[in-house]
């Protein structure tokens, strides 16, 4: 079952700031400000004297780090999300293992966590099984008689988490908000994207096609697979054919397009030729609702035609594969080792594997996450940080709310729907009110596999109970030790889960400039998500309806296309540009998020100036405290995989690209023509 859609935030100066004015600190007080501990919560340390903020902001501000700093070696990515991801798992590890070495009674949150993590950590025991704990499924698909069990087969691995060619997620039907639907979309590439299958004429992509392809002969051969070569190039070709029929991610962001309301009875006029009857009913569906939304029928027509071609020999080998592949990680050295070597080495460029108890602590939070995090929460999010946080919320909302009203491109009309839209955000900050219930899972501590199908069958049960439900606006999509931020459009809700509160994004001890330059636009950011050019199509109520007037909606698109081109001239590697297309949604959050923070930040002064601290003026460590957010490092390999699939920009891009945008960033740092950051102010995207 496929998860449902949310816009995430992150799927990441000083010294001489220049020669320009007095406003400018001054040497000495640089120095003075890269004293560990400055109460700016500016890293100084890590400033680039040798790069002037106007020319290139991003290195100015993270220089010493970018070239000090080597990626770790079983990361494929480093920087400030990562590092305080990494810096979390000790927190749950202790977490766990205190559950894991009691005798917590049965049935318990503590037991269940206790045995999950142990389960992963018996080493010994998961290589003495081998392949047997998947034999079962294995010789379900060798059983096959004929392809007109598939459908029914496919709907059974999808509730198991193998990816199959098409599945569903549950979630709110975009036109009417009350009720719950099923959406039936594309899948089944074991490559991150359509390109890596279809782009010849790119070596980069056209050599992990070919590297691919070995994998699948490997993992079959461990398998057992005494045709393991044969069946390894009928998988890639099944899965090119798949690539040649899939809508691209640009076409995927049209919430209008993917909106396709189909009844359950007509689903075999839309694609025929495949038992979507008895597909539906093996899902769980057809007693569910009586229509699903179809994201991309071409897609599935194609696909129809595409299963009936394809013979029963080639659909047992790829269905063998992803059932392997999908529990690889649970499965004996051997699988892990090539699934690693594949998916972390050549597709990431990952040089050595994460150590057991780090992927032990991720497995028990992909299956138990909130159970986990309800602890996580007690131990380690202080109840001023949510009471703050909520302060800051509110600041943003109401510097969003006199900021519509000031906007000279938008008619009255309009601006009435974007209030009345405005004034219905939900905000969740740090937990649920309401912990998920895991005492319908079997966990026991001598199988590993089992828990996790059990876990992934218990999700998907519990998605499909939705049906017919009321909505549960209580449910987060995230847990609380997640380490980043969401906008639901369906909800119209923003979230900061608990981990992402605390530096570089949120810092106690550092004064309000900082951390509205950091938090502040993050939350401005998922503010700025519900009317980005997907979440500006919803209404407050959380329904796909046009709201804006034909002028508003010209003047808008003359905007995001002026986005899309600045960002579709910024490139991470030669050969790959960033797809402005494909990150506008999220470039417009950036660059409204961070307007709105400031404007929040000056209401916050109460018409009173901001404190130099550390010879910074208030202004200086509100944009510093951004730049530093984005300090990240990533692999030419895992940069191609973002470029490729990735709504978010490269971070050095959502950096000085947002910054570019920002009247006050030229003013705080004198940036002026022919400075490298200096863009003319008829250049400049000024959205929200």
């Amino acid at each position: 079952m496929k998860p449902t859609l949310i816009s995430a935030l992150i799927l990441g100066a000083l010294a001489t700031i220049g020669q320009a004015s007095a406003a400018t600190p001054a040497k000495a007080d640089v120095a003075k400000a890269a004293k560990a501990g400055s109460a700016s919560g500016i890293d100084v340390q890590y400033v680039d004297r040798a790069v002037r903020v106007q020319d290139d902001f991003f290195v100015h501000m993270n220089g010493k780090w970018l070239k000090d700093t080597a990626i770790p070696a079983d990361k494929s990515s480093w920087g400030s999300f990562q590092k305080l991801d990494d810096d979390t798992q000790p927190q749950l590890r202790a977490i766990i293992e205190k559950s894991a070495s009691g005798t917590p009674a049965a049935g318990t949150d503590a037991q269940r966590i206790g045995d999950f993590y142990a389960s992963f950590m018996d080493e010994k025991k998961v290589d003495a099984l081998g392949l047997a704990p998947l034999s079962g499924e294995l010789a379900g698909i060798a059983a096959l008689k004929d392809k007109a069990a598939i459908p029914a087969l496919l709907a059974h691995l999808g509730q198991l988490g193998v990816g199959v060619p098409y599945d569903f997620g549950i979630h709110q039907d975009a036109k009417d908000s009350t009720k719950y639907v099923a959406d039936i979309g594309q899948g089944g590439l074991g490559l991150p994207d359509r390109d890596y299958y279809l782009k010849g004429d790119d070596a980069k992509l056209a050599d992990a096609l070919a590297k691919y392809r070995v994998h699948v002969e490997k993992m079959l051969a461990l398998a057992g697979d005494k045709n393991a070569a044969a069946n390894a190039k009928k998988i890639v070709d099944f899965e090119t054919e798949i690539a040649k029929l899939q809508w691209t991610k640009v076409e995927n962001r049209d919430p209008v397009k993917t909106y396709n309301k189909v009844e359950l009875a007509k689903m075999a006029e839309l694609a025929p030729g495949y038992d979507w009857a008895g597909y539906l009913a093996a899902a769980g569906i057809s007693q569910k609702a009586g229509y699903v939304i179809v994201s991309q029928p071409s897609y599935l027509k194609g696909f129809a035609a595409l299963s009936a071609a394809t013979p029963l020999d080639t659909w047992q080998a790829y269905l063998q594969f992803h059932t392997i592949g999908a529990y690889a990680n649970y499965l004996a050295k051997p699988f892990v080792d090539e699934r690693f070597a594949f998916y972390g080495t050549v597709l990431s460029g990952v040089t050595e594997m994460r150590p057991r108890w780090k992927r032990a602590v991720t497995t028990v939070e992909a299956s138990l996450g909130e159970s986990l995090g309800k602890l996580y929460v007690e131990e380690h999010f202080p109840a001023e940080r949510k009471a703050r946080m909520e302060v800051l919320v509110k600041n943003l909302l109401a510097a969003y709310k006199s900021s519509i009203d000031k906007l000279d491109w938008m008619s009255p009309a309009t601006k009435k729907e974007a209030q009345a839209k405005l004034a219905k955000f939900t905000p969740k900050i740090g937990y649920p009110n309401r912990w998920k219930d895991y005492s319908a899972l079997v966990v026991t501590r001598d199988d590993l596999v089992g828990n996790v199908m059990r876990s992934r069958t218990l999700e998907s049960k519990r998605e499909l109970n939705k049906l017919g439900k009321p909505i549960d606006r209580e449910e987060w999509g995230m847990t609380p030790q997640t380490v980043n931020a969401y906008y639901n459009p369906e909800m119209n809700e923003i979230v900061f889960p608990a981990s992402i509160l605390q530096p570089p994004f949120f810092d106690a001890g550092a004064d309000d400039a900082v951390n509205y330059g950091a938090i502040g636009a993050v939350i401005g950011h998922e503010i700025s998500h519900g009317f980005d050019d997907q979440g500006a199509q919803y209404d407050g109520d959380g329904n796909l309806r046009d709201w804006w007037t034909a002028a508003d909606h010209k003047n808008f698109d003359v905007k995001t296309k002026m986005l899309v081109k600045q960002y579709s001239g910024y490139s991470p590697l030669p050969g790959y540009p960033v797809n402005g297309e494909l990150t506008l949604g999220e470039n417009i959050a950036d660059n409204s998020g961070l307007a709105i923070a400031y404007k929040a930040y000056k209401i916050s002064l109460n018409g009173k100036k901001a404190p130099v601290i550390d010879g910074l003026t208030g202004d200086q460590r509100f944009f510093m405290g951004f730049g530093q957010v984005w300090r990240m490092k990533m692999r030419e390999a895992q940069q191609i995989v973002q470029v490729k699939t990735d709504p978010h920009a490269p971070g050095q891009f959502r950096a000085n690209g947002t910054l570019m945008n920002q009247p006050g960033f030229y003013d705080a740092f004198k940036v002026k023509p022919g400075d490298k950051m200096y863009l003319a102010p008829k250049e400049r995207v000024i959205i929200w």
